[in-house]
C-alpha cells in the first residue's frame, strides 16, 4: 500500500484521526467474546482479532521500528503471526490458519495495541512530514480493515446455524421500493481521471491522466433487492442466456441461487445479516452479489455495467462522505434510500461493480519497498469496484478509489448501477 500525497506540515487533525480511527476498531469488537473474534469462516475472510492485530503490527514494524530509535516490539513473535503478505517482511503464517490462532487471546491483542497508541501518540508531534505520511498511510489501511473486519464477521456468523446478531437492531418499517431507474446522461469524449496529486491517495489510483467516454448513461441508483427477485423468478440463475462462460461455470459448480446470505424462509426470501436473520427488504439495494452475478443481471436489463471511467466521471463534484457508511459501531446494511436522500447520490450502502479490470493507470508505479506491495502485484484478473458501502468508514473513499476483487467473490457488501450505451 503506498501513497501519493505530498508532504504536509505538523497538522494537529493527524494525531485526532489516529485516535478516532484506532478507537473504532477496538468499538467494532466490544460485544465479541474471544471465541467470535477467532473464527474464521472461509480463507478469504480473516478472524476479527487478526485485523485488530494486523494493523497494529502495520505502525510497529513501519513506524515504531523504523523510526523511533530504541523501540523495543511488544512481542517480536508477532511479526511471524501477523505480518499478511509483505514477502519483504519474510516469512509469516499462513493465511487459511489464521483461524487456528487461539492464542494469543483478544485481552492480549489489546493490551499490544495500547502500547503501540501509547507509543505512537507520544512520538507523533514530533516525527518528520515522510512519517507522518506513513502514519496516515496507516490509518487509511486500517479503514480498509475496519470494513473487513465486519464482512468477515458477517461471514463467520452466517455459517453459525443459531444466526446469531452482532448488533441486535430492530429492523425499520418496508420503506416504498422506489419507480423505475432513471438514466443520466453522461459526458463524452476526454475526461480527466485518477486521484489529484495534493491529498492523500494509495498509489493504485493514480497518476491523473486522460479517458476517451462514449456516449452513454447511468442508472440514477443501484439496483434493488425488488429487481433481483424479478431476475430470479425470471430464470436468472437457471438458464445460460445472460451468463459469461466463466460465471456460468461458477453458478453450476457452486450451485449459486441467490445472493450470498440469501435463503428461502415459509417460501419468502430472508437474508442474514450483522443484526441477524430478517426478511429481504424490497427497497433495499442488493448486495453480496459476484462479479458474476452482476455482468448477468445488466445483460438480462438489457444494460451494462459502467466502465471504471464512466463510474469516476458521473461521481466528479459529489460528496463521498455523504449517504449510508460507517460511522460506529452498530447494525451495517444497506438501506433504503429516503426521500430526502441527494439525487444521484453514488457513495454508500453498496460498492459497484464496473466493468473494468483492475490495471494499472497510464504512468504507474510502485512505491519502492515492503509498502509497495500492496497494490501493484494484484493487478490481475480483478475488477474494480466503485463508491463506497454501509461498512466503508465515512471520509475514507472519493470517486478515484479502487477497490477490486476477483470475479466471484461476493462477501463484501457488492452491489450495482447500471449503465447503457447511447
Amino acid at each position: 500500500m503506498a501513497t501519493r500525497a505530498k508532504p504536509a506540515t505538523h497538522d494537529p487533525a493527524l494525531e485526532a484521526q489516529f485516535a478516532q480511527t484506532r478507537t473504532l476498531s477496538v468499538a467494532l469488537t466490544a460485544t465479541l467474546s474471544d471465541a467470535d473474534a477467532t473464527i474464521q469462516p472461509h480463507p478469504d475472510a480473516s478472524p476479527a482479532k487478526w485485523h485488530l492485530a494486523h494493523t497494529t503490527w502495520f505502525f510497529e514494524t513501519f513506524v515504531l521500528r523504523d523510526h523511533l530509535p530504541g523501540y523495543r516490539a511488544f512481542d517480536p513473535r508477532f511479526a511471524y503471526l501477523f505480518n499478511s503478505y509483505y514477502e519483504a517482511e519474510g516469512a509469516r503464517h499462513a493465511r487459511d490458519r489464521r483461524g487456528m490462532l487461539a492464542r494469543p487471546a483478544l485481552a492480549e491483542i489489546l493490551a499490544w495495541r495500547e502500547a503501540v497508541d501509547a507509543a505512537l501518540a507520544e512520538a507523533l508531534p514530533a516525527l518528520p512530514p515522510a512519517v507522518r505520511m506513513l502514519v496516515e498511510l496507516g490509518l487509511n489501511h486500517e479503514q480498509q480493515h475496519q470494513e473487513l473486519l465486519l464482512t468477515d464477521l458477517l461471514a463467520g456468523f452466517a455459517a453459525n446455524p443459531l444466526d446469531p446478531a452482532a448488533w441486535p437492531a430492530t429492523r425499520p418499517a418496508p420503506a416504498p421500493v422506489p419507480g423505475p431507474i432513471g438514466w443520466r446522461e453522461g459526458r463524452e469524449g476526454l475526461v480527466e481521471i485518477g486521484a489529484a496529486p495534493d491529498r492523500f491517495s494509495f498509489d493504485c489510483e493514480g497518476p491523473r491522466h486522460r479517458a476517451l467516454l462514449q456516449p452513454h448513461a447511468l442508472a440514477d441508483r443501484p439496483v434493488t433487492n425488488a429487481e433481483w427477485i424479478a431476475f430470479i423468478e425470471d430464470g436468472g440463475y437457471a438458464r445460460p442466456d445472460w451468463w459469461l462462460s466463466d460465471g456460468w461455470a461458477w453458478v453450476r459448480r457452486e450451485k449459486v441461487e441467490a445472493p450470498l446470505y440469501w435463503r428461502r424462509v415459509d417460501g419468502r426470501w430472508h437474508a442474514f445479516a450483522l443484526d441477524g436473520l430478517h426478511p429481504v427488504h424490497p427497497a433495499a439495494p442488493v448486495t453480496h452479489v459476484s462479479h458474476y452475478e452482476a455482468d448477468a443481471y445488466a445483460r438480462w436489463a438489457g444494460a451494462r455495467l459502467p466502465t471504471e471511467a464512466e463510474w469516476e466521471d458521473a461521481a466528479r463534484g459529489l460528496d463521498p462522505a455523504a449517504g449510508n457508511q460507517l460511522d460506529a459501531a452498530g447494525p451495517v446494511r444497506p438501506r433504503a434510500a429516503s426521500r430526502s436522500a441527494s439525487p444521484g447520490q453514488m457513495f454508500g450502502d453498496v460498492w459497484e461493480w464496473t466493468g473494468s479490470a483492475f490495471l494499472p493507470h497510464p504512468g504507474f508505479r510502485a512505491a519502492e519497498g515492503a509498502v509497495g506491495e500492496y497494490n501493484g502485484k494484484f493487478m490481475s484478473g480483478q475488477a474494480v469496484l466503485k463508491g463506497a458501502s454501509c461498512a466503508t468508514p465515512r471520509g475514507h473513499s472519493r470517486a478515484s478509489y479502487r477497490n477490486f476483487f476477483y470475479p466471484w467473490q461476493r462477501w463484501q457488501f457488492t452491489g450495482l448501477r447500471l449503465a447503457r450505451d447511447l
